[in-house]
């Protein structure tokens, strides 16, 4: 898929933040940088830095501890690349109330734009990795796929609604511009901060 027909991380992050309600969002490394400069909610948590492969654990924690709240968990193909059998811990614990957004765009970014070792380009059949069917490997009942704007728009409300664990991959194309993530303020006030939403009653 060309970088022509992917989506901006950004516009689909505002797609997000449009649609969100009561959600529980946690983003780590890109997602982060990028969900932090559009969200400051309560319910967010932003958790960075050193934090690739932890958002899908993260995820699954707080869908568990937390079962009448839906917990959306955004975070890139990079990232999840370092944490794979979370795909399995998820779907053999199976929360209906997490949805897990996988913005694919096919590189580490943050760490300089590397290509992964899941991009054609690396590999010996030419053939990228297919997330969704990975996904669907590992258990997840409830794939979906989204590479417009307008399809993401559509779409992303039933993500947020449907009975999980969700699966949904999203195509991005890589940004090239101030790249690291930051962090938003001092980790243990924000995770204390964090905690203490989570205990509101709804």
């Amino acid at each position: 898929m060309s970088d022509e027909s992917r989506m901006l991380l950004t516009d689909c992050l505002e797609v997000l933040k449009a649609a969100r309600e009561d959600e529980v969002v946690i983003s780590v490394m890109g997602t982060a940088r990028e969900w932090s400069k559009i969200s400051d909610h309560p319910l967010d948590l932003i958790y960075v830095p050193s934090s690739m492969g932890q958002a899908t654990a993260l995820g699954l924690g707080v869908a568990l501890s937390q079962p009448s709240r839906r917990v959306v968990v955004c975070q890139g193909d990079g990232s999840l690349l370092m944490n794979l059998g979370s795909l399995v811990t998820i779907t053999a614990h199976a929360p209906k109330n997490l949805t897990v957004l996988l913005f694919d765009n096919g590189v580490y970014e943050v760490t300089g734009i590397q290509q992964t070792l899941a991009a054609s380009d690396f590999r010996r059949d030419e053939q990228s990795i297919c997330y969704a069917s990975l996904a669907r490997s590992c258990g997840f009942q409830v794939v979906h796929e989204f590479a417009s704007v307008d399809d993401w728009q559509v779409g992303v409300k039933e993500c947020l609604s449907e009975d999980g664990p969700v699966f949904v991959v999203i195509k991005t194309t890589p940004m090239t511009e101030n790249l690291s993530p930051k962090s938003p303020g001092p980790a243990a006030e924000r995770i204390r901060n964090f905690a203490a939403a989570l205990q509101v009653e709804d």
